[in-house]
């Protein structure tokens, strides 16, 4: 089990780099996080249920990370990984999503009222998880230590001493106070907990090691437990963050940037301190400009694109972010788990004359889910789902949220496109749909012949003029074909896929843990 000092930590990462590890030993291996807060969801097979079930109800959701552990661990995606799932949808309330499924019930209830409610099921999708595999390599949330939750914890040292798990305390030395960071957590647990810490892992360290000693032998001798592992700092590993905003950029010190406040210079018309552009290799041929509302969902379904030659990123909260883009760069507006309000937010900022002056030169604009929904003429709420809006008129569609949430896997081939998304045509692209909303031409405007090119049946809508696309597919930038498509070049390598991502992680814990820590956690 991965242990973490802070959020931040690197449990995420270590914790797929550990799946691959184990999966190359030839080991049957899973991942498993009892409870994660996340808008960044993917949509699974739920309790059952096989990968071809076709109906939405055979279907759940679980943490994005959880979804790219099971790649790493060459298992298929399920619910039983993630059984319970937060997703915020304010600063102080989040829709509880148990085994795949929202629950209304759960979400209603206060945080230490959920506890004892859903550890049952917990345990039983852990329970059976190991049942059905060689390994299980699970991962915490934030910090085991915290006290004020320990009474009600489900998700940390419960989980650990249920499963009698081997755990690895992982901490952030980049940002220091390491030592005392792993230290105080040991020190604060119980006696028997203890007992279940088998190593210290040294994260995103940058410097001479050798610098490191005596410490590591120092907090041996106080706890009894080594320090097992120091591994680099690794700016380009190819992982999506699992929360908040990421930038690699060296310079900012860290690979995690979270939403600036609203007061932050972005909301009052200057740049955004996210609006720094992601390194790249080689010479850079289209800039990425994602719009960065404060309830963005699925971001991390991006990453691909910070792996690509010649692509360059950039997280947008204000006109100024976008200044200066060619009609060949791309403006995108993501998911969101508030579609009204992030509308609502983006008008405020100027966003929305400066993403009409982009797609009015021709510019590439892509929407995806509730991006597909704000391009569109409206948005119409009469169940109270989310509220209802005027769009941006990029799209001369009509969307209509209803009680009923989509949430399934999705696979379709692209007709004819133009434009700056030509390339996709005839593509067959896989993904995940997540959504109330139902889109579909706006009659009135339908009727004077303004009618959008329905290019993926009931998914996908493209403009007359070729540069605007929105989509209810998400993970369309995670599908190889789809990124062959879009950013192959003839004679240049492959576009990088996930898989060589997870080999390149295994290779970075095999380089360095002690000899012998890893197979020891499973003897």
């Amino acid at each position: 089990m991965v242990l973490g000092t802070t959020s931040g930590a690197g449990k995420s990462w270590l914790t797929t780099a550990l799946c691959r590890w184990y999966s190359n030993q030839g080991l049957k291996v899973a991942p498993f996080k009892a409870q994660n807060m996340s808008n960044n969801a993917r949509v699974v097979p739920g309790p059952g249920q096989g990968a071809a079930a076709g109906a939405s109800s055979a279907w759940g959701e679980i943490g994005s990370a959880q979804y790219f552990q099971a790649l790493a661990a060459r298992a298929t995606p399920e619910v039983r990984m993630n059984p319970l799932l937060l997703k915020p949808e304010a600063d102080t309330h989040s829709q509880v999503v148990l085994m795949g499924q929202v629950s209304a019930e759960l979400t209603a209830l206060p945080w230490r009222g959920r506890s004892e409610r859903v550890w049952p099921q917990i345990a039983a999708a852990l329970d059976a998880l190991r049942a059905e595999n060689d390994v299980v390599v699970i991962e915490g949330a934030g910090s085991p230590a915290e006290i004020n939750l320990h009474a009600s914890d489900i998700v940390n040292m419960r989980v650990a001493r249920h499963a009698d798990a081997r755990c690895l305390l992982v901490t952030d030395i980049d940002r220091g106070g390491a030592f005392a960071h792993l230290y105080g957590t040991w020190a604060l647990l119980p006696e028997d907990e203890r007992a279940l810490i088998h190593g210290f892992v040294l994260n995103k360290f940058r410097g001479d090691a050798a610098l490191l000693a005596p410490a590591p032998q120092m907090l041996h001798d106080l706890t009894g437990v080594p320090t097992v592992a120091t591994i680099p700092m690794q700016w380009r590993h190819g992982l999506p963050e699992e929360d908040g905003v990421f930038d690699m950029t060296p310079t900012l010190g860290t690979d995690v940037c979270s939403l600036p406040p609203e007061g932050a210079p972005a909301a009052r018309g200057g740049p955004s301190p996210l609006a720094a552009r992601t390194t790249t290799a080689g010479a850079v041929h289209t800039m990425v400009a994602v719009i960065a509302y404060p309830r963005i969902s699925n971001l991390d379904e991006f990453q691909p694109l910070k792996n690509v030659p010649g692509v360059r990123l950039l997280w947008a909260r204000s006109p100024a972010d976008l200044a200066g883009l060619a009609h060949t760069d791309w403006v995108v507006l993501p998911g969101s788990k508030a579609t009204v309000a992030d509308l609502a937010w983006l008008r405020a900022q100027g966003l929305d004359r400066a993403i009409a002056a982009h797609a009015g030169q021709g510019g590439a604009v892509l929407g995806v889910c509730g991006g597909l929904q704000m391009l569109g003429e409206a948005l119409i709420d009469t169940a109270g789902i989310d509220g209802n809006a005027p769009g941006l008129g990029l799209l001369p569609l009509v969307t209509t949220f209803e009680p009923a949430k989509t949430v399934q896997r999705t696979t379709a081939r692209f007709g004819t496109l133009q434009g700056a998304w030509a390339p996709l045509s005839g593509v067959e692209a896989s993904g995940y749909e997540i959504h109330h909303g139902q889109t579909a031409q706006h009659p009135a405007m339908a009727a004077g012949g303004d009618v959008a090119r329905e290019v993926l049946p009931g998914l996908a809508w493209q403009n007359g003029a070729g540069n605007v696309l929105g989509l209810y597919l998400h993970g369309l930038l995670e599908d190889p074909a789809a990124l062959q498509a879009l950013f192959g070049r003839e004679g240049a390598a492959p576009v990088p896929t996930l898989d060589t991502v997870m080999e390149g992680l295994a290779r970075t814990v095999d380089a360095h843990f002690e000899p012998g820590v890893l197979r020891g956690l499973i003897a």
